[in-house]
């Protein structure tokens, strides 16, 4: 998802010592206070850049800091929503698909992190907000650019382990069974079709 990310912002323009400092924090990604310094540093000359962004919801993911990286990653979702013209408040955003989605460099880093938001808030255990994420990902990108629609199957397989650990459980959801068991290979509009849309 990282390399998706940072693919999905080149081309924006970085200024030279931006790039030195997280250079820096990269290469000394093993001493947390120093990179967390060059991070600083960077956040301090170019506080919204996506790449500066990207750089601390790294440093948060991979040092097992799952809180910090979707703080982080709301910060950036208000940075990409201002680009887009869209709401700064991701749950207002209109249920319309995004001509962007598969070219579009604003667009994909918006969508990408709305995705990571929607990754992390299931690593947290916040079930409603992975939901209603990956719900409002499905309606902006309908022909799943991203690859949302796989997160999804795993919300959607969470979900069924859990009911069928319940006393008592009606085995109703026989549909989501055989979708979680279906290959895993389709693509574009398909891959969001293996899921029913109200769940």
């Amino acid at each position: 998802m990282h390399d998706d990310l940072d693919a999905a912002v080149l081309g924006l323009a970085l200024p030279r010592e931006v790039e030195a400092a997280l250079g820096e924090a990269g290469a000394h990604r093993a001493d947390a206070v120093r990179a967390m310094a060059a991070l600083m540093r960077a956040q301090s000359l170019a506080p919204d850049h996506p790449a500066v962004l990207i750089a601390f919801y790294r440093h948060h993911f991979y040092g097992h800091r799952p809180q910090l990286a979707r703080d982080v990653a709301r910060r950036a979702l208000v940075v990409a929503a201002r680009a887009l013209g869209l709401p700064s408040v991701w749950r207002e955003t209109p249920k319309q698909p995004l001509a962007g989605a598969r070219h579009d460099a604003a667009t994909r880093f918006y969508l990408f992190v709305l995705k990571g938001y929607a990754y992390l808030s299931l690593r947290l255990d916040d079930p409603v907000e992975a939901r209603d994420a990956l719900a409002l990902l499905r309606a902006l990108d309908p022909q799943d650019c991203v690859g949302a629609a796989l997160l999804e199957g795993v919300r959607r397989r969470a979900l069924a382990g859990e009911a069928g650990h319940g006393d008592d459980e009606d085995d109703e959801d026989d549909d989501g069974d055989a979708a979680a068991a279906a290959p895993l290979a389709a693509t574009g509009a398909a891959a969001w079709a293996r899921w029913p849309a109200a769940a």
